[in-house]
């Protein structure tokens, strides 16, 4: 993304909700789409929940709201003032865009933050086109972490708060490539990843869902599936047999330890089934935004423990002090990881 600030006539502006607003920088987003933005921007509304995290680390000051109710046990991770602020309609996922209560919650800018697609952008160019205001366009995946928080700090006007979040996430994403690639082939463990509560629920070959453990270099045995997500049968799962299954869901995570149906399975025979982490927000996959940068150490200790020698309390500490504005405090950290470590 670049950003070139410039004079800009006023004609444009008078079609977006804030007239009063000065249009006077032209963004690239990631699409490749030319955007102007006003110079200075002081409301942003996140398209989809990636984008709110992204937003919320960065400059929660900024954040006009969320997309989904935060889970009252995610609460006490965030700061006062915004776990306050109010609950927007999202402007991704299913269902239409209500472009007159867009307009008159009166946003500078709309950002989203993940997959970069043509729906993606087809969405963007229409709802920017019918509203008048802004719409940016940033890519999420993981290992463009620092890239991301970069983009997001030009746009905002957040360069320097922008660079000490790329720089951790950059650091974050050199040592697991490092350590990962170090890892011989037959030393990498095949995973499942089971959302939900009936542990049939699990993410596809390429999709961002089961990006973090694809980047430590483990083997998602539903990789040979494509799309981005979907339901498998347990006579499939127990055919890949995987040696370790990653749950999201805290009751899967406790019955199928015991449930006969998954007995056979090498995990479950094995006891290498972990609960992943999820307040505020999930460490492996919901939302897939920068949350997942400490699950990237969490995986680590499970998949490769000689290569992670961290203590994952003290990597969450920091992590949380740095990305979510607070620092938790040792009965908070216990809490977030529960019995996963």
């Amino acid at each position: 993304m670049r950003l070139d600030r410039r004079a800009f006539a006023g004609g444009l502006a008078a079609t977006v909700a804030a007239p009063s607003l000065s249009f006077a920088a032209s963004i690239l987003d990631a699409t490749g789409r030319t955007v102007i933005v006003p110079d200075k921007v002081v409301r942003v509304y996140p398209a989809g929940p990636p984008a709110t995290v992204e937003l919320y680390t960065l400059a929660p000051d900024l954040l006009m709201g969320w997309l989904e109710p935060l889970a009252p046990e995610a609460r006490d991770y965030l700061l006062p003032a915004a776990v306050a602020l109010p609950q927007l309609p999202r402007l991704t996922g299913r269902g239409g865009v209500n472009i007159e209560a867009l307009k008159a919650a009166k946003p500078d800018v709309i950002v989203d933050v993940g997959t970069v697609s043509r729906e993606y952008a087809s969405l963007a160019e229409k709802v920017q086109e019918d509203s008048g205001i802004p719409y940016v366009l940033i890519d999420g995946h993981i290992d463009r972490s620092g890239a991301t928080y970069r983009a997001l700090g030009r746009l905002l006007g957040r360069a320097d708060d922008a660079e000490k979040l790329a720089s951790s996430a950059d650091t974050t994403i050199a040592v697991i490539t490092q350590r990962s690639a170090s890892v011989a082939p037959q030393d990498r463990p095949s995973v499942y990843y089971a959302r939900d509560k009936s542990g049939l629920q699990t993410g596809f070959a390429g999709s961002m869902i089961g990006e973090p453990i694809d980047f430590l270099g483990a083997h998602n045995v539903a990789s040979e599936l494509h799309g981005s997500h979907g339901t498998v049968t347990i006579e499939q799962i127990k055919a890949w047999n995987p040696d370790v299954i990653i749950a999201s869901d805290a009751d899967f995570a406790a019955s199928v330890r015991t449930d006969p149906a998954w007995a056979s399975i090498a995990a479950v025979k094995n006891g290498r089934i972990y609960l992943a982490p999820r307040l505020p927000f999930g460490w492996v996959d919901y939302p897939p935004a920068a949350n997942r940068l400490i699950g990237l150490w969490w995986l680590g200790k499970i998949f490769y423990p000689s290569l992670f020698p961290e203590d994952i309390k003290t990597l969450a500490r920091d992590f949380y002090t740095a990305f979510y504005h607070m620092t938790p405090t040792a009965a908070q950290i216990d809490r977030a990881i529960g019995g996963s470590a």
